[in-house]
């Protein structure tokens, strides 16, 4: 008997696609529900929530906590669905979101294991710092 593929909604599809679109950045279920709004779409808060349990569950969808809220976010994964192996950088000023995925993370992961017995587990985790582009407009700016 052939596999048969998990049924997904047209809303489903279009918060899949939304995820994807926004691949730099995280989202929260508060952004996605405006966008259902501004397409048209009327959705339960509840079903947005289920689906995102979903979609991180298959590891395509990364959730994060908020550090402006008790609140998570979330951020498509890509395709590979390599996030659970590698650090993220979240600026704090325009919410990008950078995958470190580098020889230098394999160098430290192995540093950390060789020296100090600890195994990275990388399982979405977030460093949160500014990035490049927000400092330089901080810096580029004009004092008041």
């Amino acid at each position: 008997m052939a596999e048969r593929k998990p049924y997904i909604t047209k809303t489903r599809q279009i918060i899949l696609e939304y995820l994807k679109k926004q691949r730099a950045v995280t989202v929260s279920v508060a952004d996605i529900e405006k966008y259902l709004k501004d397409e048209g779409i009327k959705v339960n808060t509840t079903t947005v929530y289920r689906y995102l349990d979903k979609l991180c569950a298959e590891h395509t969808v990364i959730k994060y906590p908020d550090l402006n809220s008790d609140k998570a976010v979330f951020q498509f994964a890509g395709e590979e669905k390599k996030c659970a192996e590698h650090l993220h950088l979240k600026c704090i000023r325009c919410g990008k979101v950078v995958h470190l995925d580098c020889d230098f993370m394999d160098e430290l992961k192995e540093h950390l294991y060789r020296d100090h017995g600890f195994r990275l587990q990388c399982s979405g985790d977030m460093l949160h710092g500014i990035c490049q582009d927000c400092e330089e407009k901080e810096n580029s700016s004009p004092q008041v």
